[in-house]
């Protein structure tokens, strides 16, 4: 397997299981085992998801001085991810709260306290990133300063952006210039309406707009309900439809699920990006089968199982 550096967020989240949207007021419910508190964020999501896949993952995170953050080292001492580089240096640790319905509909709530006015030891990082096979480099700024270090010592660099403008968005711009895998999301259609990130295109013109741009060797636009838009390099644009695994109950977490999945098939095929996504679309649709950002990962191996019920594997 290979050996992955994680730089990302990690939050405490608080689920909350609803009737339905819109939620209608009441002064006081009771939904019995409908609450539940865990660690999660994108940075913490991939490492589990990746580590989970069997990855050597080293993880680079901020997180607070607080009590939530002796639930984070604790949740990462039982998942076998080491806490060398997730780095207590902010006063408070980064929380979310979710609504989810019954169809899987979410509303999310994220307090970032203040980890975006931090950065990364770039030294630290370095060291690092020098015995890495690849460097998945989150959107969040304390990240920002890495890509030119990972660059330059001739790491592959993977990213997925969320929400974006367009392709000279302030904040994503560095990510997208430096990334050789780009992933995103897009709810601006009829898609999936169940989603907080959208393009400020159609996928097929967006994925155009960025090759003219920045050229990325992979990007994949996640689509929800209707699966994944695959644009390499060089390469005619493929659809990879989505499947179902599993009944849904809670979709946070299933984009960084496809990501993570697709990086893993990606490094294990020694660059099929095609063959990476179809698995990958596996593995989401497993995910959200559970309730939570990091709940419901597979191991390769039954990746492998439950690719080959559905005639995927290879």
């Amino acid at each position: 397997m290979a050996r992955i550096l994680v730089a990302g967020l990690i939050n405490v989240e608080t689920t909350l299981r609803i009737d339905a949207f819109p939620l209608h007021y009441q002064p006081q419910n009771f939904p019995f085992f409908g609450i539940r508190a865990t660690v999660s964020g994108v940075g913490y999501n991939v490492a589990r998801a990746l580590t989970t896949l069997g990855h050597d993952v080293a993880l680079l995170s901020l997180i607070g001085e607080d009590l939530t953050a002796n639930l984070v080292r604790t949740t990462l001492a039982a998942d076998g991810i080491s806490t060398d580089d997730v780095l207590p240096v902010m006063p408070q640790t980064p929380q979310s709260v979710i609504l989810y319905d019954r169809e899987g509909k979410r509303e999310v709530f994220t307090d970032l306290k203040d980890i975006q006015e931090r950065a990364f030891p770039v030294d630290r990082f370095e060291h690092l990133a020098g015995t890495s096979d690849l460097c998945v480099l989150c959107n969040i700024n304390f990240a920002r300063g890495l890509l030119p270090v990972a660059s330059r010592l001739g790491k592959p660099i993977a990213t997925d952006v969320h929400t974006i403008a367009n392709v000279d968005d302030d904040f994503n711009r560095d990510f997208m210039a430096a990334a050789d895998i780009l992933f995103y999301r897009d709810q601006n259609t009829t898609y999936d309406p169940f989603s907080d990130e959208r393009l400020p295109a159609g996928p097929e013109a967006w994925v155009q707009s960025v090759n003219c741009r920045y050229a990325p060797a992979v990007q994949v636009v996640g689509l929800g309900a209707a699966g994944a838009l695959l644009a390499e390099r060089g390469r005619p644009l493929q659809l990879v439809p989505a499947v179902a695994t599993r009944p849904v109950v809670n979709t946070i977490g299933a984009g960084d699920s496809l990501f993570s999945a697709f990086l893993h098939g990606w490094l294990q095929s020694g660059g099929d990006a095609l063959q990476a996504l179809r698995m990958a679309t596996i593995f989401a649709s497993w995910k959200v089968g559970g309730n939570g950002g990091a709940d419901g990962f597979l191991t390769a191996a039954e990746l492998q199982r439950l690719a080959a019920m559905q005639g995927a594997s290879g």
